[in-house]
């Protein structure tokens, strides 16, 4: 046999073995998948489903996806199978039972999903697990102390004074329409700047700020790569060019945090050999990070830091923002509840020569803040979150997830759920007043999601909704817009397809 025929019978043999490898490869699938089916049984499949696809091409993250999702769940009550691709389950949970089974655990969030996120957030509160996540959360506990947020509504109330400023030089005297999730959202990342590193970047009046730029493109990009299974593959991602962009955005912001970082550091060791520390108005998340110690002495190692900035970033801006903006849709669709959300505000600040919030008018807005938790419900700002169960789960009727299975709280779901909520289609905020609330069940309600893992900073985030908001209302009337209609979309948090356009006007108070 000559060379020529050897490398063709060799090339003929491998070329077989690899058939048959890829064929072994299918019937393990195959064989795993039946053995989960087998496991997960007691839990309906969603309608729709591909034999190939599964569920992603409903998966759309937008308005037809948000439909689609309600149709089952007033089916299926509590929970069912969606499939990512034909070999994925995914459990999906929508009432307070099955959802209080997953989230009253600390179990971590799904790497599969939130894996996506990592080179933007690192391993910070959002996505560490186990004795970090812990550890991590109990250091930082004490930085959303009530002493701690007390000065932020000053920060809050002035942020919202530029905001102001600039509609009122916008809207000349009239009525105007304003898109609200770009406008809230430069609000948010100004105070929450503040906050976080006590620095002006006056990004609410300079166009194109580039870490405002670097957060929607990465936003953006993180949606995309999700839908796009090849882009799930790092290889693949890596050199195409939404993975280049990608990279970009994510250098565009750990630039701009960790140069801030440096320098404060540098400012508290020049501090400590001069035996003399520079008075500042009120403590920043950076001092909280810098100086927190454990039982030991041991601090936070300069990636620790650099990762939870970055996560607070990412869920102290987009969220904050989603949640106003929501809002403001909600009043401007139903007039009468915000002249109440207005008369109330008004009296509240009659006989005050500054017009400003302060501390404790916080809690003297009781229908405002009905009227923003029950925004907060029809409007979810994180619309979904995922856990992968590091151990076996029993719902409280008795049936089992098996470790190693993805589950999506799905919070939207869950706050429309016909067997949840009466009506839940209707914007009714005596859901939340006291004689109401009490009945709420325990997990049916979880904007900030519940449990050991809910949202450290929500108590930061209510008081910055209702500062703005009080803010807004108390200046301006909103009405829709209708030439620009309203679609829900699920881009990291929950936007505008098209924008929330809203008509702005100018109110005339009298003082």
């Amino acid at each position: 046999m000559g060379f020529s025929e050897s490398f063709a019978v060799l090339c003929v043999t491998l070329a077989t073995l690899g058939v048959m490898s890829g064929i072994v490869a299918l019937v393990v699938l195959f064989i795993q998948k039946w053995k989960l089916e087998k496991k997960l049984a007691a839990f309906p499949t969603a309608p729709d489903k591909h034999w190939l696809l599964g569920h992603i091409h409903k998966l759309t993250f937008d308005e037809r996806e948000f439909t689609w999702g309600l149709q089952f769940v007033s089916k299926s009550v509590d929970a069912s199978i969606l499939w990512v691709g034909p070999f994925l389950p995914v459990v999906s949970v929508y009432h307070p039972g099955t959802v209080k089974a997953v989230l009253s655990s600390a179990e971590p969030k799904a790497e599969y999903t939130y894996s996506l996120l990592r080179p933007w957030i690192g391993d910070g509160l959002l996505l560490s697990g186990g004795k970090k996540w812990a550890r991590n959360r109990r250091l930082l506990t004490p930085g959303f102390h009530f002493d701690i947020l007390k000065p932020y509504v000053d920060i809050f109330q002035k942020s919202g004074d530029i905001l102001v400023e600039k509609w009122k030089a916008a809207c000349g005297g009239k009525e105007t329409s304003m898109e609200m999730f770009s406008n809230i959202s430069l609000l948010t990342l100004d105070s929450l700047l503040k906050c976080i590193f006590s620095v002006e970047t006056n990004c609410q009046t300079i166009e194109n700020h580039p870490y405002i730029k670097g957060i929607y493109d990465i936003a953006t990009l993180i949606v995309e790569r999700f839908r796009f299974l090849p882009y799930h593959i790092d290889a693949i991602y890596q050199w195409s060019p939404s993975g280049r962009r990608f990279r970009h955005a994510c250098d565009t912001l750990h630039t701009y945090a960790r140069d801030i970082i440096k320098k404060r550091k540098g400012a508290l060791k020049e501090e400590a050999v001069n035996g003399q520390r520079r008075q500042r108005k009120y403590i920043d998340f950076l001092d909280i990070l810098l100086c927190a110690r454990d039982s030991d002495g041991q601090g936070l190692t300069d990636q620790e830091i650099y990762d939870e900035v970055d996560t607070f970033m990412f869920e102290g801006h987009d969220t904050t923002a989603s949640g106003l903006s929501w809002f403001m849709y909600d009043m401007a669709r139903l007039p009468e509840f915000q002249q109440k959300c207005q008369e109330e505000v008004d009296s509240l600040l009659a006989d005050r020569e500054n017009d400003r919030l302060e501390w404790d008018d916080l809690t003297s807005m009781p229908y405002l803040t009905k009227c923003l938790k029950e925004s907060l419900r029809l409007h979810s700002p994180v619309p979904n979150v995922m856990r992968l169960l590091t151990q076996s789960l029993t719902f409280p009727d008795g049936r089992k997830l098996p470790k190693g299975t993805f589950v999506a709280v799905a919070i939207n779901a869950l706050h429309h759920n016909q067997y949840v909520w009466d009506d839940p289609e209707t914007f009714d905020p005596e859901r939340f007043s006291p004689e109401k609330a009490k009945d709420i069940p325990p997990y049916a309600y979880v904007p900030f999601s519940a449990g050991p893992r809910n949202c450290i900073g929500q108590h930061f985030a209510l008081n910055e909704m209702k500062i703005i908001s009080a803010t807004i209302l108390r200046n301006f009337h909103v009405s829709v817009d209708k030439s620009v209609p309203v679609l829900r979309i699920n881009s990291l948090v929950l936007r505008g397809e098209n924008g929330i356009h809203l008509h702005v006007t100018p109110r005339q108070l009298q003082h």
